[in-house]
């Protein structure tokens, strides 16, 4: 392998935090921004990653409040590419096949995320933008979206025992 290559990692599961209208148009486009249009945490996903939105508003910055995850998929494409929306903005991106799924308020699932550390504070942790959780909290995570067919197959297992 040269150094220009990546070895293959296994598959990690993430967040990312963006307004609904955003989501929207990711999920119309096949992409997902992070960052304001930073590359550099999009640089970390690989394709097969899953990823799930959570939209805290309606629109950023000013949009009502929303607190839903509100899509999610599987990254694809080889790498983070860039595109010129205006001449002072030109955004990084990742592909993302977006899945069949309804929205899920986070309320009723925030005991059972164990990527959430302060129940009282659970706001923080999204304040990332974007970031890693462990593979259990995307499955149920998933599996309140009514997205079953991102769910591992120990996961569906599990679900219909």
């Amino acid at each position: 392998m040269t150094n220009i290559e990546k070895a293959p990692r296994e598959r990690r599961d993430w967040i990312n935090t963006v307004s609904l209208n955003h989501v929207q148009r990711g999920v119309v486009g096949s992409f997902t921004q992070a960052d304001h249009g930073s590359s550099t945490r999009l640089a970390r996903l690989q394709a097969g990653d899953r990823i799930v939105f959570y939209s805290p508003r309606t629109d950023y910055p000013d949009g009502e409040p929303l607190q839903q995850f509100t899509a999610i998929g599987v990254v694809t494409g080889a790498e983070v590419y860039q595109v010129q929306l205006m001449p002072d903005f030109r955004p990084w991106r990742r592909e993302v096949a977006f899945a069949a799924c309804l929205p899920a308020p986070i309320k009723p699932l925030l005991s059972e995320l164990s990527f959430i550390p302060d129940l009282r504070n659970w706001g923080f942790t999204f304040r990332r933008g974007l970031f890693a959780i462990p593979a259990d909290d995307f499955d149920r995570i998933a599996g309140a979206m009514g997205a079953l067919s991102l769910l591992r197959v120990d996961a569906v297992a599990a679900a219909s025992a």
